[in-house]
């Protein structure tokens, strides 16, 4: 009876597919003009070349700005994923009545929309000497970013029965030792998982990126603004395929971490 296509599965299947289609069509449009030879944007894409990745590595603004963004993303994510954890476990193990206070605190910046925490930032930061400084990006970043880091590692703290902490403070350990060596090695793949979700999150952000760059520093989301408005040509598609190629390597690799975590969840609960 579940395989049965009844009209209300077909249905929910079709609009399963539109939705599809809607997100996968831009990424099938642009994607391809990266290849093209001329140097104007066309669709569909004359001939094929592999100059506009050339274009890119050979030039030192582009460079300088995706060594700028990816200093700005390792920052976000270890700071983010140090945080994050630590607030997690706090919530979990021993928030009290402010718990759902922090917890509401903590998954904000998902509700509210980016342009109003971008411009929010600004006229923080720029009262505060830190717009345009790599504090500040990775500050902004981090905000943004957290809320994936609690959830995931939210995920793991549920499934770890608290009273191995308990036993091994019985045997002397102190509560960070007991988490150090208990619980952390049972979570590490989910908070790894996080990790590298704020690293995407962060090498990708659009709109934050805009208002806090500073005249100089530019992470490559800017710079892409920039030329799109001064200069656009393919070179831009070009930098959208190796950011699409990056972010498909994360979430493989999130989701290799998800099953090393389950993985280990299963012969735990089986015990």
């Amino acid at each position: 009876m579940s395989g049965k296509l009844t009209p209300g599965r077909l249905m929910l299947m079709a609009y399963v597919y539109l939705v599809l289609i809607f997100v996968l069509a831009p990424i099938v449009v642009i994607l391809p003009m990266a290849f093209s030879e001329p140097d104007y944007l066309t669709f569909p894409p004359e001939g094929f070349t592999f100059k506009w990745f050339g274009a890119f590595f050979g030039n030192a603004r582009w460079m300088d700005a995706s060594v700028f963004s990816l200093k700005i993303a390792v920052l976000t994510s270890i700071v983010t994923v140090v945080v994050g954890t630590m607030a997690t476990y706090a919530l979990m193990r021993g928030a009290g009545r402010l718990g759902t206070l922090f917890q509401g605190l903590l998954i904000a910046p998902i509700v509210v929309p980016h342009i109003a925490l971008a411009v929010a930032l600004y006229l923080f930061f720029r009262q505060t000497g830190l717009s345009g400084t790599v504090t500040g990006y990775v500050m902004a970043h981090a905000i943004i970013a957290m809320p994936f880091v609690v959830f995931t590692v939210a995920a793991a703290l549920s499934s770890v029965d608290a009273t191995l902490e308990d036993a091994a403070m019985s045997c002397g350990a102190s509560r960070f030792d007991a988490f150090r060596l208990v619980t952390l090695p049972l979570i590490l793949p989910n908070v790894l998982s996080g990790a590298l979700f704020a690293f995407i999150l962060s090498f990708d952000e659009p709109v934050i990126s805009f208002f806090l760059a500073g005249i100089r520093d530019k992470t490559l989301p800017r710079m892409m603004f920039d030329n799109i408005e001064q200069n656009l040509t393919p070179v831009i598609p070009a930098i959208a395929v190796l950011l699409t190629g990056v972010s498909i390597l994360v979430l493989v690799c999130a989701a290799v971490l998800r099953r090393m975590a389950q993985s280990r969840s299963i012969p735990a609960e089986e015990g």
